[in-house]
């Protein structure tokens, strides 16, 4: 059953691969890595994906009006958020598991004394 979108949201999803896949021919990606990579490994990704949304929004309809590509970042640093949110909860998830291991592994240890 097919669903009737009331937003037009699988159109805008395929603009926005489009989009997303652009950026990486364009100039932010030569070479092997993008800036925002390095933002990200060095702890500041999530401040820096935020702050760009709060940027492309609020600049929406000043310059170039009422830009498209503005909306398109906006989106596209919420899925950059995204993907960093789900690096987190994954390194916690496997911190908790690392931290149980060795609590396990600390009383066999005892136990084997």
């Amino acid at each position: 059953m097919a669903i009737d979108y009331k937003f037009d949201e699988n159109i805008n999803l395929s603009l926005m691969k489009v989009y997303i896949d652009n950026t990486y021919h364009s100039h932010y990606s030569k070479g092997k890595f993008q800036a925002t990579e390095f933002i990200i490994d060095s702890g500041h990704g999530m401040g820096f994906c935020i702050g760009n949304i709060m940027k492309y929004a609020q600049r929406y309809g000043r310059k170039n009006g009422k830009n498209a590509d503005d909306l398109m970042k906006v989106i596209h640093y919420g899925l950059i958020a995204m993907h960093i949110h789900q690096q987190e909860k994954m390194r916690e998830t496997l911190d908790i598991i690392e931290e149980k291991d060795n609590a396990n592994k600390k009383s066999k240890t005892k136990i084997n004394s």
